[in-house]
């Protein structure tokens, strides 16, 4: 539970190796953080990632008191996401920031020649999502407090032809927290959706950058500014939201002529 002074005490990652979620995750971290736990399908990359935010405590004395614990899950096996939620609960207490960092991007091409691997990118970005969303929800909801973070895109914002598989699902994981959010309200726990645009990190290595292209600890810095403030929702960069509030109503027909892949 946050102390008195509203520092976060427990933070838990599922896409515990994402670059994106490993950056949120040092980033608030503070003195009273007790907990981190990162719960990835891949316990050894996640022990890798482990080791590196525990190499922070050689020279971060904020991370000396911390522990990091790494958990399997599957955003894929929704039948174990409860047991998972609650195992992480019974073991670390209240939650206070969960965040949601897993997802596939994809090749189009590929989605194209193969419909089965296009349905597996979507079951684990959205119904994953859904699945683990729901359950972080009604533990935060009973415990009467806890943020969650959503990390969507600004591809669900409207979607481009090169990747329309992975935009349509951020398109669905965008309004399903939205309407997560909503329905928290009143209940001292709540969402935080967040809209990267093209991030440089693993997961797009070797794509040409899109215009205002950031990177991991700059989502980080406005994802714990966004929580700072209590924000429903942030961009990032932030002026990416004004760029789609006017790519979000060009018409059709001139939409596809923009040279936007």
């Amino acid at each position: 539970m946050q102390n008195a002074l509203g520092e976060i005490q427990t933070i838990a990652v599922f896409g515990g190796t994402s670059e994106i979620g490993l950056a949120i995750a040092r980033r608030l971290i503070t003195p009273s953080t007790r907990t981190v736990v990162l719960a990835c399908r891949d316990v050894d990359a996640g022990a890798r990632a482990a080791a590196d935010l525990g190499r922070d405590a050689g020279t971060d004395p904020v991370m000396e008191a911390v522990t990091i614990e790494v958990v399997a899950f599957d955003a894929a096996d929704t039948d174990s996401h409860l047991q998972v939620v609650a195992e992480i609960a019974d073991t670390v207490g209240d939650l206070d920031v969960v965040v949601l960092a897993f997802g596939v991007l994809g090749d189009q091409a590929e989605f194209d020649a193969d419909p089965a691997a296009a349905v597996g990118a979507v079951h684990v970005n959205y119904t994953g999502a859904v699945s683990v969303g729901l359950v972080v929800a009604d533990v935060l909801r009973r415990q009467g407090h806890g943020r969650l973070v959503v990390l969507s895109s600004v591809a669900g914002e409207r979607v481009r032809k090169a990747n329309f598989v992975y935009g349509s699902s951020k398109a669905g994981l965008d309004g399903f927290a939205q309407g997560l959010g909503d329905s928290l309200e009143g209940s001292g726990a709540s969402v935080l959706v967040v809209r990267p645009g093209f991030v440089h990190s693993r997961m797009t290595e070797g794509l040409a950058a899109a215009p205002f292209a950031t990177d991991p600890d700059s989502v980080a810095e406005v994802v714990a500014r966004g929580l700072r403030q209590g924000r429903r929702t942030v961009w990032a960069p932030g002026v990416l939201r004004y760029v789609f509030m006017v790519l979000r109503h060009l018409p059709g027909a001139v939409y596809r002529r923009l040279p936007l892949g």
